[in-house]
């Protein structure tokens, strides 16, 4: 199992779970994705998205400022 790390607090909904997506398709059963992204709608739609499309969400957690971080598990 790894853990790997995403960026998308520069991107717009609905390009964060295209991106967040896309990342999660290139990891094996059981890693795990730190998604760094802000309040608002990536804050709302990535977790339930995630959840959505059968991926295990594990944690939401503030950062600092406005940015999040979710930890999602293949």
């Amino acid at each position: 199992m790894a853990t790997y790390q995403l960026d998308i607090t520069r991107e717009h909904c609905p390009m964060t779970f295209v991106k967040t997506k896309i990342q999660l398709s290139k990891l094996n059963s059981g890693d795990l994705l730190e998604v760094f992204l802000t309040e608002g709608e990536p804050l709302t739609n990535v977790p339930k998205s995630s959840t959505e499309q059968g991926y295990t969400v594990l944690e939401v957690s503030h950062v600092k400022d406005n940015i999040h971080k979710v930890l999602i598990q293949k």
